[in-house]
């Protein structure tokens, strides 16, 4: 490995999606404990550049997250983002305070002088801005080179030890800004040469599997999904045979999902596929339950108890393979993460499953996931297919799951796939409807009516961690709410929502 660029933690969202920007232009990247020694870091030789990440905490806390500032003294190039600009401030004897302003969100970066990070750069650049604290006095050594219209430094540089900061995050900016800003930091400062493919993922991956599983079974829970057919597929290069697939079909798919699903694994594929169907007992267990997070652990309750059930049947296995993806990880919770909404598949099993859990997607985003499935040979029908969350239907019909809501629900999400579909709006990375616990008044045949109102969303991302709602043609908004208030009865009204991730998610519950 010749190399390798460090992100160290410090518990942002973010952090992996920084390790993830790196590794879309080649380079390997990993992200690593805030508290690695210096002495660590010079000791593995493939260490070429650091980078220190975003952090809930502030610098001046007395309980705050610190580097070993021996790092400094390396020599590597290093990149502060966000906490570790103010980080990087703070330990070079500069001053860091609350901001006047905190900026949340999109904001307009004016450059002010040129240095090798901001090459190409625009005298005006959008970034993101996520930041309660600001620099208010740069370090001896350092020069300010941007500034947005509340934070007058939102980026210094000592281009002499080759240490850049930035109180903005590149990761999560559209994606032409971001290439420009890491390609500028890998390539014109840290001159490294690109090295990492998916075909070498998808081998080491497949080598790991087999080196762990050997002759054993494994059970991998599918949902029809991106993110379990590619753990699907890779399971079935590296044990063959030795893969077992379940189907849990909760009966909160789309419209004609689980035969599909069947359909696609077992005749296509030809892989060994039981299919459970359990839709009647998880709409038992939702049944008065409303509140959002409490749906999706009774979900993802229910889930392990299917297994539990299935498992019984069988003698001979070892190990349970999941799709997790690193988007749920961080949206359950880590480090001093706040759970933003529990993922089903996230946080360990049962001991009373009694087999040992098998990730091997868990520190990727989609675009990666994507890109894996391309290598391993899936359609790309199937592989750039929409994402879906686990809990299904269940987190886009708020309030209490119904069978007569889903019916609603499932009827005007067809209708919204289809006419974005068909207007062939490339954009729109992931769209549907959503069904609120609200009715409204409205007028049918001339008459009152008090109807269900249906929420329209469509959203362009690269990996689900930030995401812009996407300019939909009127034309195209009309034919959709035509289409659901005269097909799909008990619906009056139609809304689209334009919230960008953050500060909404992307689902609504």
């Amino acid at each position: 490995m010749r190399n390798k660029v460090v992100v160290l933690d410090f518990g942002s969202t973010t952090c992996q999606q920084v390790a993830q920007r790196i590794r879309d232009l080649g380079i390997i990247s990993e992200v690593v404990d805030h508290r690695i020694s210096a002495k660590e870091i010079a000791a593995d030789t493939s260490i070429k550049a650091l980078v220190l990440s975003g952090s809930p905490k502030s610098v001046y806390w007395p309980e705050t997250y610190n580097a070993d500032t021996a790092i400094y003294t390396l020599g590597l190039p290093i990149l502060g983002i966000c906490y570790g600009m103010q980080l990087l401030a703070r330990d070079f004897g500069g001053e860091v305070k609350a901001a006047k302003v905190a900026e949340q969100g999109d904001r307009q970066v004016f450059i002010t002088q040129s240095n090798r990070l901001n090459q190409g750069f625009k005298a005006k650049m959008d970034f993101c801005m996520r930041h309660n604290d600001e620099v208010t006095r740069l370090p001896k050594g350092f020069i300010n080179w941007a500034h947005t219209v509340d934070c007058p430094n939102a980026a210094m540089a000592d281009e002499s030890r080759n240490i850049y900061a930035v109180q903005f995050h590149p990761e999560v900016s559209s994606d032409d800004n971001a290439e420009l800003f890491f390609s500028n930091f890998l390539f014109n400062i840290c001159k490294l040469e690109t090295e990492r493919d998916m075909a070498t993922f998808a081998a080491n991956q497949i080598s790991k599997i087999q080196q762990k599983v050997q002759d054993k079974k494994v059970l991998c829970a599918i949902s029809g999904g991106v993110d379990s057919s590619v753990v699907a597929a890779l399971l079935h290069k590296a044990i063959g045979d030795n893969l077992l697939c379940m189907f849990v079909d909760h009966g909160l798919l789309r419209t004609g999902e689980a035969a599909t699903v069947m359909q696609t694994f077992n005749d296509n594929w030809g892989f060994n596929v039981i299919k459970v169907d359990a839709a009647a007992r998880f709409l038992d267990k939702l049944r008065g339950v409303s509140e959002p997070e409490e749906k999706r652990k009774i979900i993802g309750h229910e889930f392990i108890k299917v297994f539990e059930e299935e498992v019984k049947k069988f003698t001979d296995i070892a190990f349970l393979a999941q799709g997790t993806i690193f988007p749920d990880i961080i949206e359950s919770g880590t480090l001093d993460n706040k759970t933003v909404k529990t993922h089903h598949n996230v946080g360990g099993l049962p001991e009373a499953l009694n087999f040992e859990l098998i990730e091997p997607l868990k520190y990727l985003y989609k675009n990666e996931v994507r890109a894996l499935g391309i290598q391993l040979g899936l359609p790309e029908s199937l592989v750039n297919r929409q994402p879906f969350p686990g809990p299904g239907l269940a987190v886009r019909c708020l309030g209490e799951v119904t069978k007569v809501k889903l019916e609603i629900l499932k009827a005007a999400d067809m209708i919204v796939r289809e006419e974005i579909e068909e207007a062939d709006i490339k954009e729109a990375w992931q769209y549907f409807a959503v069904l609120p616990d609200i009715k409204s008044v409205g007028v049918n045949a001339g008459e009152r009516s008090y109807g269900q109102t249906v929420i329209v969303r469509a959203v362009e991302s690269n990996n689900a961690m930030a995401a812009t709602w996407v300019k939909i043609p009127y034309e195209v908004l009309k034919r959709i709410s035509t289409r659901i208030t005269t097909e799909v009865a008990g619906v009056n009204r139609v809304v689209y929502d334009i919230t960008d991730k953050p500060p909404g998610t992307i689902e609504w519950e």
